[in-house]
C-alpha cells in the first residue's frame, strides 16, 4: 500500500489556498483605504509604498537568486569531499551591511521629509480644527468659527485643513484612512497634522482612534464629511448659533404682488392670489443621509437584554422633555448654547445633536430609538461608557446597583427627553 507523505498532501492544500488569497486581493471596493489619492498626504504615502516594495523587491529577487545558486552549486553530490571550511569572509560581510543601509537610506530620507511636512506649517488660509481625544468620543472645535461639536468633523474640499491633535486622558491616534493621518495624540503635547482634501468632491468618509485606549478603543469612531465652500459656511453658521427651544415658526411670505405694467391687461383679485408654501425654519447644511456611503450607515445591533416601550417615543412631549433634561443629571456633563441650564463640559456638546448622524461614537444611528436606549443604559450599549446610566432599574456598572428612583428616568420621562432633543437641529 503506498502512502502519501505529509508534505504532499500539505502542497496540494496550499496552492488552493494561495490562489484564493492572491485572487482575493485583486478585487473589490476598498473605501477606507490609505491609498485613495484624496489627498497629498496620501499621494506622498503611496509613492513611498511603491518604492519600498521597489526596493523591497529587488533584495527579495537576489536574495532568492543568490540562496537558490548556493544550492545548486553547492548540494551535496555522491563521492564529494568534505566542503572547505572557512571562518568568513570580509568583503562579503561588508557588501551585505552597506547595500541595506543604503537602501534603508532610499527610503528613510523621503519619509522622515514627509514627517516634517505634515507636521508643519500648513498654508495660511487652512481651516484649523482642534481635535481632542476622550475615553471614547471626539470632540471638535473650530476656533475660526467659535464652533464645538463631537463625532462629526466637516471640513471644506480642496481647502487644506490644520488638527491640533490634543488629549485629555489617555494616548488616542487619529486617522482618516482615506484623508491621511495618523497620528497620535500625546499627553502634555499638541502635535499637529494638516492635508487638504482636493479630490473629494462632496463624500463621507470614518475615522478612528488607532491606539489602544481602553475597553471602547474600537467604539471610537467619527465620520468625516468634505463639502464645497458654500455648504462649509452655511453648516459653520448655523452650528454657531445657540440652540432655539422652540424651533422658530415658518415664515409666511406676503403675498405676490399683483404685476401692474401691462396697462389694459386683466388683472387679478388679491383675494384670489394663492401665496407660497410657508418656509421652513433654516437649520444650515447637512450632509444628505442618501449620499451617506453603507460602509457609513452604523450596523451595530442593540443588546438582547435591555427594554425600552418603544411605543412611548410616538406621542413624546418636548416640552416634557425639557423641563426634565434640565432637572436632570444630564446638565451636570452636557451643554447646550441656549439652554442656561445645561453648561456641562465633560461630555460631548448637544447644541446641535439632532443634526449629526450618528451617536455614541458613531456607534449608533442618530434616530429617536437609539437615542431612546443610549440614555437609558449607555453602558449596556457601549461597554466602558463613562455616561450615567439613567432608566430606572438598570443596573449603574460604575456604582454597583440598580439606579433608583432618585436621578433615575422612566420609560416615559426618557422619551420626553428624547423627543426634546429630537428638535436640536
Amino acid at each position: 500500500m503506498t502512502r502519501k507523505s505529509p508534505p504532499r498532501q500539505l502542497a496540494r492544500i496550499a496552492w488552493p489556498a494561495m490562489l484564493l488569497l492572491a485572487s482575493a486581493a485583486c478585487g473589490g471596493n476598498y473605501p477606507n483605504s490609505t491609498f485613495l489619492p484624496n489627498t497629498e498626504f496620501n499621494r506622498d504615502v503611496t509613492s513611498l509604498w511603491n518604492t519600498m516594495l521597489l526596493w523591497g523587491t529587488v533584495v527579495f529577487v537576489i536574495v532568492e537568486v543568490i540562496l537558490i545558486a548556493a544550492i545548486v552549486r553547492y548540494r551535496r553530490r555522491p563521492n564529494s569531499p568534505e566542503p572547505e571550511q572557512v571562518h568568513g569572509n570580509t568583503a562579503m560581510e561588508i557588501t551585505w551591511t552597506v547595500l541595506p543601509l543604503f537602501i534603508l537610506a532610499i527610503i528613510a530620507v523621503p519619509t522622515v521629509r514627509n514627517i516634517w511636512k505634515y507636521q508643519g506649517e500648513a498654508p495660511a488660509d487652512a481651516l484649523q480644527v482642534q481635535v481632542i481625544g476622550h475615553q471614547w468620543w471626539w470632540e471638535f472645535r473650530y476656533p475660526q468659527y467659535k464652533i464645538t461639536t463631537a463625532n462629526e468633523l466637516y471640513i471644506q474640499a480642496n481647502r487644506a485643513v490644520r488638527f491640533e491633535l490634543q488629549t485629555v486622558d489617555v494616548i488616542h491616534s487619529f486617522w482618516i484612512p482615506a484623508l491621511g493621518g495618523k497620528r497620535d495624540l500625546v499627553n502634555n503635547r499638541t502635535n499637529i497634522l494638516w492635508f487638504t482634501p482636493d479630490s473629494t468632491g462632496e463624500q463621507g468618509f470614518i475615522g478612528s482612534c488607532n491606539e489602544y485606549c481602553g475597553s471602547s478603543h474600537a467604539n471610537m469612531r467619527f465620520r468625516a464629511y468634505t463639502v464645497n465652500a458654500a455648504n462649509f459656511e452655511s453648516w459653520a453658521k448655523h452650528q454657531a448659533a445657540n440652540a432655539v427651544y422652540p424651533p422658530p415658526a415658518p415664515v409666511v411670505p406676503a403675498a405676490a404682488a399683483v404685476p401692474t405694467s401691462n396697462i389694459g391687461a386683466a388683472t387679478q383679485d388679491p383675494a384670489t392670489v394663492t401665496p407660497p408654501a410657508p418656509a421652513a425654519p433654516s437649520t444650515g447644511y447637512e450632509f444628505p443621509r442618501e449620499q451617506l456611503g453603507a460602509h457609513l450607515v452604523p450596523g451595530t445591533p442593540l443588546p438582547a437584554s435591555l427594554k425600552f416601550n418603544e411605543a412611548l417615543l410616538a406621542n413624546a412631549s418636548a416640552e416634557r422633555g425639557l423641563q426634565t433634561y434640565s432637572r436632570s443629571a444630564c446638565i451636570g456633563c452636557h451643554k447646550i448654547r441656549g439652554n442656561p441650564s445645561s453648561m456641562g463640559i465633560l461630555g460631548p456638546d448637544l447644541t446641535h445633536i439632532a443634526s449629526r448622524h450618528t451617536i455614541a461614537a458613531g456607534l449608533f444611528p442618530n434616530d429617536a430609538k437609539h437615542m431612546a436606549y443610549w440614555i437609558k443604559n449607555a453602558v449596556t450599549m457601549k461597554p466602558g461608557a463613562k455616561m450615567q446610566v439613567f432608566g430606572i432599574g438598570e443596573m449603574d456598572a460604575v456604582m454597583k446597583r440598580p439606579m433608583t428612583t432618585q436621578g433615575g428616568l422612566t420609560d416615559e420621562q426618557i422619551a420626553d427627553v428624547v423627543a426634546y432633543l429630537r428638535t436640536l437641529k
